[in-house]
C-alpha cells in the first residue's frame, strides 16, 4: 500500500514538519520523524502541497519551478510531460494564474523535487470539478510513474476513492474507517455515516 486520502485537517503539514505531534509517533521508513524541522524533512524526500498553495505571486512558473527542482532541465521536462497545460505559462507570474493553473503549479512544484513522500492538503478546495478531475489523477500518476508515495486529504471522496489504494476516514482526531479503497467504494453508507458523525461501525 503506498499512498492513501485521509479526512485529517493538518494531517500533511504535520507529517512534513510545520505542526509537531499532539500525541502519537509520525514514522517515515520505521523512524520516529515527529517535530523533525521542515527543511530538514525537504532534504529527506518529503514534498508538501499545502491548502492555499503558498506560492510567490511575484515569480514565474519557470522560476517556482527552478527553485524547487535546482535547474535541472530534465526534471522540470518531465514535469511538463505530467502537466503540459503549464507550458504555455512558464513566462507568466503566479499571482496572473487563474486558480486551476496555480495549482497545477503548486503540484507541480512538489512533484519537481521527484518526492519520496508527496503530502497533499485539500487540493480541490475552491476550484471547478472539471479541474479536480484533471487534477486528481496527477497523484496516481506520481505513485505510478515517479514511485513516490502520496497522501492526501480530500472532499471529493468517489474520485479519491477511485485513484485511491487505501483511504481512512477519521472523525474528531480518531480513525473511524480504513481499508483498501476499492472495498469502500462498496460501503458507501458507512462513509456518509462518517461525515455526518454517526457509528460507523
Amino acid at each position: 500500500m503506498r499512498w492513501w486520502p485521509c479526512s485529517a485537517r493538518t494531517a500533511p503539514e504535520t507529517i512534513a514538519g510545520l505542526n509537531r505531534p499532539i500525541s502519537g509517533t509520525v514514522e517515515l521508513s520505521g523512524e520516529n520523524i515527529g517535530g523533525t524541522p521542515a527543511h530538514v524533512l525537504a532534504h529527506r524526500g518529503l514534498a508538501l502541497v499545502p491548502e492555499g498553495r503558498a506560492l510567490f505571486p511575484g515569480l514565474t512558473v519557470r522560476e517556482h519551478l527552478r527553485l524547487a527542482g535546482g535547474r535541472s532541465a530534465s526534471r522540470e521536462e518531465e514535469l511538463l510531460e505530467m502537466l503540459p497545460e503549464l507550458r504555455k505559462c512558464l513566462g507568466r507570474k503566479a499571482g496572473l494564474l487563474s486558480g486551476g493553473e496555480q495549482q497545477m503549479l503548486a503540484v507541480g512544484r512538489a512533484l519537481v523535487t521527484r518526492p519520496r513522500l508527496l503530502l497533499v492538503d485539500e487540493m480541490s478546495l475552491g476550484l471547478a470539478p472539471v479541474i479536480v478531475e484533471r487534477l486528481l489523477p496527477i497523484l496516481r500518476r506520481a505513485a505510478d510513474e515517479l514511485g513516490a508515495s502520496v497522501l492526501f486529504v480530500e472532499q471529493h471522496v468517489a474520485l479519491a476513492l477511485e485513484i485511491s489504494d487505501r483511504a481512512y476516514v477519521l472523525a474528531h482526531g480518531r480513525i473511524r474507517i480504513e481499508g483498501p479503497a476499492a472495498e469502500l467504494r462498496e460501503r458507501r453508507e458507512l462513509l456518509a455515516a462518517s461525515y455526518l458523525g454517526e457509528s460507523a461501525a
